[in-house]
């Protein structure tokens, strides 16, 4: 982590257009803005759902390349969409949470306005997150996509096992017959990951996490590795249709002998981290643990 020394002049709104409750945080979010003295400008959508006039953006990466603080409204899944657009911008996201869970979100909506007095008071560090991508290529397509939690490679509709051959650095791990495979970032381990059994990360960890969904082996576990890995998956199975997605969007459907290449990437993007709060409190808090600790 690190202080964030640059003044903020102008702050960034991207909120969900599909929850209705973002409109008016959005709106109360542009009040505390100005009162503060400050200026702001919204992605076009955001504008449209609150009624709001004023400077916009068409795009969450426009928009962020426009201001010294994005705030994203909403869930994980937002700050996922705005993740992958704006990926290797230097401009911290603080995410204000109007979703469930929220491992990705800073603050809840009802304390935006004690979260943005803290941060225009320089109370808060930054912390980088890894971005991680799937390159490869299917029917002289190329494919190339980042993801701030996961790449996925499952099967589609039928209910059938596929086949995976998954190397890690140019050596063999097996051959997965499996729903699929999800290859995590250390954001994502609290993701779809850990819902298929893998391990909690913590999210400056420098691994990757390997878990297969639903293996016909029950020897075949989730895995830990290096960050620095170079992971190819090649499918294998012609039916049914193996489906690769970044962070829950659908990239391609691979074909048998398509391989794809899974490895960290060089660009990464900046969270707000607000004065107390922790990964380790959050997981005592959004997972419900209870028991004895200090």
């Amino acid at each position: 982590m690190k202080k964030q020394i640059k003044s903020i002049r102008r702050i960034g709104l991207l909120g969900n257009a599909e929850k209705a409750a973002c409109a008016e945080i959005v709106r109360e979010a542009v009040r505390l803005v100005r009162l503060a003295g400050l200026e702001y400008c919204c992605e076009e959508e955001t504008a449209r759902l609150a009624g709001l006039g004023g400077a916009t953006s068409p795009n969450a990466g426009t928009l962020a390349r426009a201001v010294d603080l994005l705030l994203v409204f909403g869930g994980d899944g937002t700050i996922l969409r705005a993740a992958r657009e704006i990926a290797g911008c230097a401009t911290p996201i603080l995410g204000v949470n109007i979703g469930g869970l929220g491992f990705l979100t800073a603050v809840p909506s009802d304390h935006l306005a004690q979260a943005l007095k803290l941060v225009l008071n320089g109370e808060y560090t930054i912390q980088s997150r890894a971005l991680i991508e799937v390159t490869g290529e299917t029917r002289g397509k190329k494919i190339q996509q980042a993801a701030l939690n996961d790449i996925v490679v499952s099967r589609g509709a039928v209910s059938r096992l596929i086949s995976l051959d998954v190397s890690v650095d140019g050596e063999a791990i097996t051959r997965y017959r499996c729903d699929g495979l999800i290859i995590s970032s250390p954001t994502g381990s609290t993701a779809y990951s850990l819902a298929a059994g893998g391990a909690i990360v913590l999210p400056t960890a420098e691994v990757f996490t390997l878990t297969p969904i639903c293996p016909h082996s029950l020897s075949n576990r989730s895995i830990i590795l290096p960050l620095s890995s170079r992971i190819t998956v090649k499918a294998i199975t012609p039916l049914p249709a193996t489906i690769l997605s970044a962070d829950g969007q659908v990239v391609e459907e691979l074909d048998s002998g398509d391989a794809v290449v899974i490895r960290r990437s060089r660009r990464a993007i900046r969270l707000v981290q607000l004065p107390h709060s922790s990964f380790l409190e959050a997981l005592r808090r959004k997972l419900h643990w209870r028991g004895t600790y200090l």
